[in-house]
C-alpha cells in the first residue's frame, strides 16, 4: 500500500508538494474539518434534513481534488462535501440541499461538478459518459468520481469500469474505502482482498493507497489524472480510510464497531500527520493554527447564513428549470397554474 507520511509526520518517500503548498492542503483540511462538524452540529439542533459526516476522510477528498483543473468534471456522493467545495461547489449551496432546497443542486454555471448522488453506484456511469462525450470533442477535460467500498458491490460499478475501459474515457475512480457500507464491514461485502485488485479484471491500473496520507493521494491522484488527461484511459484508485462518525446522523455505529477500532483510526488522524509535518520542517505554530481556525470558522457560519436565508423557489422556478426552451405541454401547465393562481 502506497504511503509517502506516516502518521507521526515522518517521510517515507518524495512528497509530491513543497511546503506552501502542503500549508495550503492543511488549510483546506482544516476547513473541511470545521464545515464537517458544523453541519452535524446544526443537523442535531434540527437545521438539516440529515448529513453524513465525512471526519477522517478530509486527505482523500482535498489531496484528489487539488489535482485537477477548475474545467474538470467531478461526479460524487453524499459524503464527499470537501471534494465538491475544493472544484468549487460553494459550501451554502452544499448545506441548502441538506435542507430540501432546490436550490442546493444548482451550482455556478463555471463549476463543472454534479450534485451529489444520493443513489450508491449510479452516479459512476455519469463520470464515465461525461468523460467519453469530452473524448469525442477532442477535448482534455476529465472526470473524476467518487464512491464508498459498498459502491464497488453494485452492478453499476461493473457498467461503469468496464465501459470505461473499453473506450479509454479519461475517467478517475477514486474509492473510498472507509470499512463500511453503512453497517456491513468490508469483508462482508467483497470476497477480494482489496478494491484496487478490481481494476485488472477490466484492463485499467488499479492503486491501492493510504487514504489518510495526503501525499499519497496527492501523487496518485496526479498520476491518474495525467494518464486519463493524455488519452491513455483511466484508473481506479483505492484509498484506505475510516469515517470516525456515524454513517449518517440517524445512524447508531456503536452497533456494529467497538471503540477500539475507532481510537486505532483516531490515531491516524490525516490533519494530525500534515500538522506534524509541517512542525517539523518550522512551518506550524499555534498562533498560525488559530488564525486559519479563525478565518474558516468564519467562512463556514457565512455560509450557514447563506443557506439559511434563501428564498424559497417560487412555482415559475418548476418550469423554468425544466428545458432551455419551454415545451407546450409545459407553458400550457403553467397557464392552468396561474389561472388558479399558483
Amino acid at each position: 500500500m502506497l504511503q509517502i507520511l506516516t502518521p507521526e509526520g515522518e517521510l517515507v518517500g518524495e512528497p509530491p508538494v513543497d511546503i506552501p503548498m502542503t500549508r495550503k492542503l492543511y488549510r483546506a483540511m482544516v476547513a473541511a474539518r470545521m464545515f464537517d462538524r458544523k453541519a452535524t452540529a446544526i443537523q442535531k439542533q434540527g437545521r438539516l434534513a440529515t448529513y453524513a459526516p465525512f471526519e477522517g476522510q478530509e486527505a482523500a477528498q482535498v489531496g484528489s481534488a487539488a489535482v485537477l483543473r477548475p474545467d474538470d468534471w467531478m461526479v460524487a456522493t453524499y459524503r464527499d462535501a470537501a471534494a465538491m467545495w475544493m472544484q468549487g461547489y460553494p459550501w451554502e449551496l452544499l448545506l441548502a440541499g441538506r435542507t430540501g432546497h432546490e436550490r442546493g443542486g444548482s451550482p455556478p454555471d463555471y463549476v463543472n461538478v454534479l450534485p451529489p448522488s444520493i443513489t450508491v453506484g449510479a452516479h459512476m456511469l455519469h463520470a464515465v459518459g461525461l468523460a467519453w462525450a469530452e473524448r469525442l470533442l477532442s477535448s482534455e477535460r476529465i472526470a473524476i468520481t467518487y464512491f464508498g467500498d459498498g459502491a464497488t458491490s453494485e452492478g453499476d460499478f461493473h457498467e461503469a469500469m468496464n465501459f470505461a475501459a473499453v473506450f479509454h474515457t479519461g475517467t478517475v475512480f477514486f474509492c473510498q474505502n472507509n470499512q463500511y457500507a453503512i453497517s456491513m464491514g468490508f469483508t462482508g461485502q467483497t470476497a477480494t482482498e482489496t478494491i484496487a485488485q478490481k481494476a485488472g479484471a477490466y484492463g485499467m491500473p488499479g492503486v491501492r493507497l493510504d487514504g489518510n496520507d495526503l501525499f499519497a493521494v496527492y501523487w496518485a491522484a496526479k498520476k491518474a489524472v495525467e494518464r486519463a488527461r493524455s488519452g491513455n484511459g483511466p484508473t481506479l484508485i483505492e484509498a484506505v480510510t475510516y469515517r470516525l462518525g456515524p454513517h449518517t446522523t440517524s445512524d447508531d455505529p456503536t452497533l456494529y464497531r467497538d471503540e477500539g477500532e475507532v481510537e486505532t483510526w483516531r490515531s491516524r488522524d490525516p490533519l494530525e500527520r500534515v500538522r506534524r509535518y509541517l512542525e517539523i520542517n518550522d512551518a506550524w505554530d499555534e498562533e498560525w493554527q488559530k488564525h486559519i481556525e479563525g478565518e474558516e470558522s468564519a467562512v463556514v457560519e457565512r455560509a450557514v447564513q447563506l443557506a439559511e436565508g434563501l428564498r424559497a423557489p417560487d412555482s415559475d422556478a418548476l418550469f423554468d428549470s425544466m428545458f432551455a426552451e419551454p415545451t407546450s405541454d409545459l407553458e400550457r401547465q403553467r397557464s392552468l397554474l396561474e389561472s388558479e393562481g399558483g
